[in-house]
C-alpha cells in the first residue's frame, strides 16, 4: 500500500505541470489584461507597470520564470491587491473555506447516508418516494437559487440569522453558507446509499445470511454497510473539491472572505498570479483527494489490492 501511494504521489507531478501549463497559457489568451482600466492610462505608466511584474517579456520567459517560482514555493504577487502574495492571500482565504466546506461535507455524509439507507430499506414506500422527491429537488435546484432564498427567508423575512459577513467561531454565520453547500451534496448522498444498498442486499451472501436466520439489522451492520458506503467514498473524492469550488458562488452571496471570492474577484480583474495559484491549489486538491479515496478503497474492501 506504501508503495502504491509514493507512486501515485510522483505521477501527480506530471499531470499537475501540464495543468499549470494550460492554465498559465490559457490566461494569457484571454483577452485584456491586469492593467487594463476603464480610464485611460498613460502609456509610460502601464509599461512601468509591465516591467515591474516581468510582462514586458515575451511570454515562454514569463513561463519560465512561473515555473522557477513554484519550484521554490512561490506562487508570485498579486497583480491588482497590492502588498500581498498570492500565498497570504490563499492562507487569509483558506480557514473560511475549509470551515464552511467541512461543515457542509460533514452534513452532507451525516444526513445523506441515513436518508439512503432508510429509503432503501422502505422501498417503493412512501418514505422512500419522499426521500428520492426531496433529493431530486435538491439536485436539480442551483445553488445560487438556494442561497438568496434561505438569506430572503431566514436572514431578512425572519431575522433568525445574518446574511452577509464572517465572525471567526460563530456558528450563526456559518448555518446559511454551510445548508446552501450541503443541500445537494446530501441529496446525491442519498440517492447513492439507496442503490448501492439495494444492489448489495441482492448478493448471494446476504442471501445465505438471511437463509441462516440473520436479523435485517445484523445483516446491515456487519455484511452490507461496508460495500453499500464504497460508491459514496468514490464519490466524496470529487464531492469535497466540488464543495471547496462550489463555495465559489455562495461565498460571493454571502459576503465570505473565502479564497473562492479571491478566484472570482482574481479572474474578474485578469490578475493572472492569482488566478493560476486558486488553480493549482484547486488541481493539487483534487488530485490528492482522489488518491485518499483510492486508498480508502483498499480499506473498505478486502478484495482490492493495489499492485
Amino acid at each position: 500500500m506504501l508503495g502504491y501511494a509514493l507512486r501515485r504521489l510522483l505521477s501527480l507531478v506530471p499531470t499537475l505541470f501540464l495543468i499549470v501549463t494550460a492554465a498559465f497559457f490559457l490566461m494569457r489568451l484571454a483577452p485584456g489584461g491586469p492593467f487594463d482600466e476603464e480610464q485611460a492610462v498613460p502609456a509610460e505608466i502601464t509599461a512601468n507597470l509591465q516591467a515591474a511584474y516581468g510582462l514586458d517579456q515575451p511570454v515562454l520567459v514569463q513561463y519560465g520564470n512561473y515555473l522557477a517560482g513554484l519550484l521554490h514555493g512561490d506562487l508570485g504577487p498579486s497583480f491588482k491587491m497590492k502588498d500581498f502574495t498570492v500565498a497570504e492571500l490563499i492562507a487569509r482565504g483558506l480557514p473560511v473555506t475549509l470551515s464552511i466546506g467541512t461543515a457542509a461535507l460533514l452534513l452532507a455524509v451525516a444526513l445523506g447516508v441515513p436518508l439512503g439507507l432508510l429509503a432503501a430499506r422502505r422501498q417503493n414506500g412512501w418514505i422512500d418516494h419522499a426521500v428520492m422527491a426531496v433529493a431530486l429537488a435538491g439536485i436539480a435546484v442551483p445553488n445560487f437559487v438556494v442561497a438568496p432564498v434561505l438569506a430572503l427567508s431566514f436572514g431578512i423575512g425572519l431575522g433568525w440569522l445574518p446574511v452577509a459577513g464572517w465572525e471567526s467561531g460563530s456558528v450563526r454565520h456559518m448555518v446559511l453558507p454551510v445548508v446552501t453547500l450541503a443541500l445537494p451534496f446530501i441529496a446525491y448522498v442519498a440517492r447513492l446509499t439507496r442503490g448501492s444498498l439495494l444492489e448489495v442486499l441482492q448478493s448471494p451472501y446476504i442471501r445465505t445470511a438471511r437463509a441462516k436466520g440473520v436479523g435485517s439489522g445484523a445483516i446491515l451492520r456487519r455484511h452490507a454497510l461496508k460495500p453499500t458506503i464504497l460508491p459514496v467514498v468514490s464519490f466524496l473524492g470529487p464531492a469535497t473539491a466540488a464543495l471547496l469550488t462550489g463555495s465559489l458562488v455562495v461565498e460571493q452571496v454571502f459576503g465570505l472572505p473565502g479564497i473562492g471570492r479571491y478566484f472570482v474577484q482574481g479572474a474578474v480583474n485578469r490578475d493572472y498570479t492569482l488566478v493560476m495559484g486558486m488553480v493549482i491549489f484547486y488541481a493539487a486538491l483534487i488530485l490528492l483527494l482522489n488518491l485518499l479515496v483510492d486508498l480508502l478503497y483498499g480499506w473498505l474492501d478486502p478484495r482490492i489490492r493495489h499492485g
